[in-house]
């Protein structure tokens, strides 16, 4: 089963008011532990990758490593590069087999904005392949972007309908209130801004900073519009400690298929409950 763009996964989710989950991988066996789950739950799902990501693996084998699951799972997969702010990996990735991409220019001016997002929408639109970008800006780390919480700003509505008429995106990631990373206290979300957003904008929005959001508040996100839902750091750090578990537990067991093997079924776990969360369980 080929590699799908995320576009008619999302406004399927948008109608039928459930979000689907976008899981960042960072390795490539991660790729399976996230579709493994996706599968075993009939679910569709976004793959996504940092840039960081990209140059550690290489677009090639990422791209191979996801059709080879979306084959042997044989639910819709889709494979979305993540907050990309280098047109030529844009490009690349695009070559390579991604279909769906993130062009972040949220730190420059609107205007900015709009020329960087229209020139990725010049190729992308030829191509059935999805293009998200965002307005505001989203505090926190993700890879290299670090967004502190003075410069976080929340996209203004007015502002996102201008953005989708003049760049024809079909996805919009407007930040609002969300932050990358793990919460250090509980999140500032302008759930009043999300409705009146999705009230003048008819394409799916992206939930950016989705890792550790209260269960309450990712319902009602949801709810109110939030389509694409982006996990990241908690799926990264899940995996990660049940392998720290491991060698604190058996420090001297050091066959690579023990500790990985734990280190999928914890991602596993975790990427069932996420999807269970915003409602795309059997929706494959």
């Amino acid at each position: 089963m080929a590699l799908v763009s995320s576009t008619p996964m999302l406004k399927k989710a948008q109608k039928e008011k459930y979000g689907v989950g976008a899981f960042n991988v960072h390795s490539l066996d991660m790729i399976y532990a996230v579709t493994e789950a996706a599968a075993e739950l009939q679910a569709p799902v976004i793959l996504q990758t940092t840039m960081g990501t990209v140059q550690s693996l290489g677009a090639n084998n990422i791209v191979a490593a996801a059709t080879a699951a979306s084959d042997t799972y044989g639910i819709p997969v889709a494979l979305h590069l993540d907050h990309c702010t280098d047109y030529g990996l844009i490009v690349q990735c695009i070559r390579a087999g991604y279909t769906s991409i993130m062009i972040d220019a949220s730190m420059h001016s609107f205007e900015e904005n709009v020329s960087q997002t229209n020139k990725v929408m010049e190729i992308a639109k030829h191509l059935s392949i999805n293009v998200e970008a965002e307005l505001g800006k989203v505090g926190g780390v993700e890879d290299n972007i670090v967004v502190s919480e003075q410069d976080a700003q929340k996209a203004v509505p007015s502002e996102c309908v201008t953005f989708v008429e003049q760049t024809k995106i079909p996805t919009l990631a407007p930040a609002i209130g969300t932050a990358h990373g793990i919460y250090t206290g509980d999140p500032d979300i302008d759930f009043d801004r999300i409705k009146e957003i999705a009230s003048l904008v008819d394409i799916p929005l992206v939930l950016h900073g989705g890792s550790a959001i209260p269960d309450v508040d990712v319902k009602r996100c949801i709810s109110l519009g939030m389509v694409k839902m982006n996990v990241s750091t908690e799926l990264k750090n899940t995996y990660s400690r049940a392998i720290l578990e491991h060698f604190n537990q058996e420090p001297d067991s050091l066959d690579p298929r023990a500790y990985l093997t734990k280190a999928k079924e914890a991602a596993k776990a975790l990427v069932k409950a996420k999807i269970k969360l915003v409602g795309c369980d059997y929706k494959a």
